[in-house]
């Protein structure tokens, strides 16, 4: 049988997989509509930097999301350079865990967070307080 070939269904197939794992899943969600700095989300996930380091970098490789650096930190958001198709596939997955618990927590949480000085977090999270 040979091989389908096709950049949508390489694209949906991508998609699919970045988002096969619960921390990267969270990750879109709580991106959904805003940016946030990797500290942001290194204190929503309660991972170790370079854990999250990494699923941002799949997440980002599957083109889901964007970043830019802005100092010394790095803010990520979803890309504007889905297809349609990618955008009504990451919308019906943020449709369909609207409600669901855990998604909601993490939405409570992320307010938290958005209150917190992102500066003087990132610092923290780095080692840095005292620069």
């Amino acid at each position: 049988m040979a091989k389908y070939k096709n950049d949508n269904f390489d694209s949906i197939l991508n998609i699919f997989k970045a988002l096969s794992d619960s921390s990267r899943l969270r990750i879109f969600i709580s991106l959904s509509g805003k940016e946030l700095c990797v500290c942001q989300i290194i204190e929503l996930l309660q991972l170790a930097p370079s854990t999250v380091s990494k699923h941002l970098l799949i997440l980002k490789q599957a083109g889901v999301l964007k970043s830019h650096k802005s100092g010394r930190w790095i803010y990520y958001s979803i890309s504007d350079d889905l297809t349609k198709e990618q955008n009504s596939l990451l919308n019906l997955i943020r449709v369909s865990l609207n409600n669901d618990k855990a998604v909601l927590k993490d939405s409570i949480r992320m307010k938290e967070i958005l209150n917190l000085d992102t500066e003087l977090l990132c610092k923290a999270q780095s080692g840095r307080l005292n620069d």
